[in-house]
């Protein structure tokens, strides 16, 4: 075998390209003669469409064709659901490509431009006139979800798009013999991924074979070539989808099919010439899907020693004007609500609640970082109603090491899978975060620090994270007769997540070769057919298993041709630096070149040069293996399939549940509500960790927005559905300035659930973290009383916390 290399920090292969400017995306796809898109959207929130005059536009020089719901003939219906249909959703309305008699949302597209430019397709967005008739607006989770509220829809009665509850034990028996009942109301507020790359498009349709090439940037690759050819009447085979380089996904890109990724296809086949499109970033904030707005009531009980014995929560979750993703978010954090505690009762019931904003769809955690703020905002209350200590009630509480696999009956994934713990060690996770952050010493520091008058919080946070969830993902391996190199090619895309690298760390320590002998395709469809998207955590969890899959057959394959030439036994063989040698000889061997050669139809070497012309090629360049002569048969048998190759497909029974805990350090200053890290520390846990660089980059990008959307970022609508703050001067991404630099741990317990043993880790940094500093934040400004129950913070809304709370003194005014 050759150089262990599953494990090891290997330098991104990615980065030689992407550090030097080398990068290809999607608008840097040159396609000679291709027009441009611009997408007139309804300035309302909601309103009736009276009328759409597009005379004026047409006649703009260089202007090709201005197009309405009225031409789309067939595709003027709704578009799918992801997934489908769901007995969750029992008002599912869902957007079409563009708005008819209605529009539901500030953004939403109500005609589009085709020109020779870009500019000239905006100017003719000036052109279009649309009479709109205003109706009535509703704004905010609580008040769409509250009697009498103006309907978004006439077929959602009180503007409920589905209801999820979900048991587990008997909470009414828990909560009828508690010690202890805390309830508390918790809500974080609607925020956006913003990616660095903004969603585009191009398409280009071949009328004579009927064959549309889409390039985009989408993280579901396979599903939205479904999505487009069945919107457009196309066979799948004829859609072929590109995904190049991506700037960033974070779920925002994940959504099956957004309006745009329908039409861009469309014009193309309708025109009859190559369309384009790439949003600029005031629509990306108004016409690209948000999420994380929920609202919680709970309440919890506990006996005297701190053990949590029940949690009922009552939600509502916010669907925006539409339910491209049904009520799946409402479910994932349903389904984590439980997190790393043990919790035998638990009740849980989610709403999805219509409103005249954008949708929302999963961002980095998607549902995870409302479940954590429940349950560790949960852990804080009853510690310091206790009187105990925040970190020993999560210890009492947590589920042991010997206790997994843990299931949770009545809860269950996306997947309808019964929610299965499956491996961990919590308990070491937390003494090695105290430890990290210096949790012992903290108190005399505190102490010290408030006799300066300074104000330090210590913030602690655990999670849990369903990872690697189904359907699927499948991978071909193939060792090239060309050069005896190794291609990997799977159904995934990639954003950022360094998949050259570990996809290819899989498939090299596998096959025994260097790293850098592999190459990795992902995001082309005519590459590798099937596959379900990079999203959720999954990719590595299931597309590496594949990838280990497949390479295992290529593997025994290779033995087994190896073993027939050289007439040697396959266990006295071994795989080392693209070889098959004999054990203990260096000249025994054959190369994966010469073997991907000889594993070719036909014989082997070729009587009389009756062979193929590229066969023969290949021949000339390969030495001879030892004990062939002239005519001899192939070594493949009768039915073998040729070629050093195999395709694979993994399936994951269950969820790989990664977990980790936060804490860190703060100092806040109440007179003016900013606050800043003084130390953090991270310990996770992925299973088995392919490359421990990769995973600190993923920790350390998901702790970015993480924080993001803890103490900056926040969607801000008005009363009449318009956005406020739709710029990035005004929705505040923290620069790296703003971002601490942690001390990570790695931990690992291999998952028993799927072969390589590996968890996810893309969202894990982003989980705990407005839990994180909900915790940090009260710990701080615990002389003045407050409590926080509503995340993201920002420099105000302490402010209004401390003051508040100087109101309630004995003697203020």
């Amino acid at each position: 075998m050759g150089v262990e290399v599953f494990g090891r920090p290997v330098p991104r292969l990615e980065d030689e390209r992407l550090l030097r400017g080398r990068g290809l995306f999607v608008d840097d796809v040159h396609i000679p003669g291709a027009l441009h898109v611009a997408f007139l959207r309804s300035p309302l929130a909601h309103a009736r469409i009276r009328g759409i005059g597009t005379a004026a536009a047409e006649k703009l020089p260089g202007v090709r064709a201005v197009f309405t719901h009225r031409d789309l003939g067939p595709l003027d219906r709704p578009l799918p659901m992801k997934r489908g249909e769901h007995p969750d959703v029992i008002h599912p309305v869902t957007a079409r490509p563009m708005a008819r008699e209605e529009a539901f949302y500030a953004g939403q597209i109500v005609a589009m431009a085709i020109a020779e430019s870009r500019y000239l397709a905006e100017d003719a967005l000036d052109l279009i006139e649309v009479e709109y008739e205003p109706l009535p607006v509703v704004v905010g989770l609580e008040k769409a979800a509250a009697d009498g509220a103006p309907r978004v829809h006439p077929e959602a009665p009180g503007n409920v798009a589905g209801r999820i509850r979900q048991v587990v034990g008997d909470p009414d028996a828990a909560f009828a013999s508690a010690d202890l009942v805390v309830s508390a109301r918790l809500a974080l507020d609607r925020s956006a991924a913003m990616p660095m790359e903004t969603r585009g498009m191009a398409a280009r349709y071949d009328a004579a074979s009927g064959d549309l090439t889409v390039w985009t940037n989408s993280q579901t690759l396979a599903p939205l070539r479904s999505g487009i050819a069945a919107m457009l009447g196309l066979r799948e085979e004829k859609v072929r989808l590109i995904v190049p380089d991506t700037g960033g996904g974070f779920g925002v890109k994940g959504s099956v099919p957004y309006p745009d990724e329908v039409l861009i296809p469309w014009a193309a086949m309708r025109l009859g010439e190559p369309v384009r499109w790439t949003e600029d970033r005031i629509e990306h904030f108004i016409g690209s899907h948000h999420e994380r707005q929920q609202v919680h009531y709970v309440d919890v009980a506990a006996d005297r020693d701190g053990i949590v014995t029940a949690l009922r929560d009552s939600f509502l979750m916010d669907n925006g004007a539409f339910t491209p993703y049904g009520m799946e978010l409402g479910r994932v954090s349903a389904s984590h609500i439980g997190g790393p505690y043990r919790l035998p009762a638990i009740d849980v019931e989610v709403a999805g609640i219509y409103s005249n904003v954008m949708m929302s769809t999963p961002y980095r955690g998607a549902g995870r970082p409302h479940a954590c703020f429940v349950y560790e905002r949960v852990m804080d209350r009853v510690a310091r109603r206790l009187g105990l200590d925040r970190a020993e009630v999560r210890r009492r509480n947590f589920i042991r090491r010997d206790e997994f696999p843990y299931p949770r009956e009545g809860l269950s994934t996306v997947d309808d899978c019964t929610v299965t713990l499956d491996s961990g060690d919590y308990h070491r996770q937390l003494d090695m975060l105290l430890e990290a952050i210096g949790y012992a010493g903290f108190p005399a520091e505190q102490e010290a620090a408030r006799r300066e008058g300074r104000h330090l919080g210590l913030g602690l946070a655990c999670y849990v994270e369903a990872t690697g969830m189904g359907p699927y993902e499948g991978a071909r391996v193939e060792i090239l007769a060309l050069n005896g190199r190794l291609l990997v090619a799977t159904g995934v895309t990639t954003q950022g997540q360094s998949h050259e690298t570990t996809f290819a760390q899989i498939a090299a320590q596998e096959l025994g070769v260097p790293v850098e002998d592999v190459t990795v395709v992902t995001g082309d469809t005519q590459a590798f057919r099937w596959g379900v998207g990079t999203y959720a955590s999954r990719a590595l969890v299931m597309s590496g298993n594949a990838i280990a899959q497949a390479a295992r057959t290529v593997r025994a394959k290779a033995l087994l041709l190896a073993s027939r030439m050289l007439e040697i036994d396959e266990s006295e063989l071994e795989l080392s630096d693209g070889y098959v040698r004999a054990r203990g000889s260096r000249n025994l061997a054959l190369s994966f070149r010469q073997l991907a050669i000889a594993a070719r139809p036909g014989r082997w070497p070729p009587p009389g040069g009756a062979v193929d012309p590229e066969i023969a090629a290949m021949a000339a360049l390969a030495p001879p293996w030892p004990r062939t002569a002239p005519g001899q048969s192939a070594p493949l048998a009768a039915g073998e399939e040729p070629g050093l190759e195999a395709t694979s497909y993994f399936a994951a029974r269950n969820a790989a549940w990664g977990s980790g805990a936060h804490a860190a350090v703060v100092e806040v200053d109440p007179r003016t509500g900013d606050l800043t890290f003084l130390r953090y520390a991270i310990v996770h846990d992925c299973g088995r960790v392919v490359n421990p660089k990769v995973v600190e980059g993923q920790i350390l990008g998901g702790l970015a927005q993480g924080i993001g959307g803890a103490f900056y970022e926040r969607i801000a609508y008005d009363e009449d559905g318009q956005l406020t703050n739709g710029s990035l001067m005004d929705f505040l991404v923290p620069y790296a300035t703003e971002v601490p630099n942690p001390t990570i741990l790695h931990l690992e317990t291999p998952s028993p659930f799927n072969p390589l043993g590996i968890k996810g880790v893309g969202e894990a940094g982003t989980i705990p973290v407005a839990a994180l500093l909900a915790s940090a934040v009260e710990d701080a400004l615990s002389p003045f009383g407050i409590e926080v129950d509503e995340m993201p913070l920002d420099p105000a809304r302490i402010r209004k916390l401390v003051r508040e709370a100087e109101g309630r003194r004995p003697g203020a005014p």
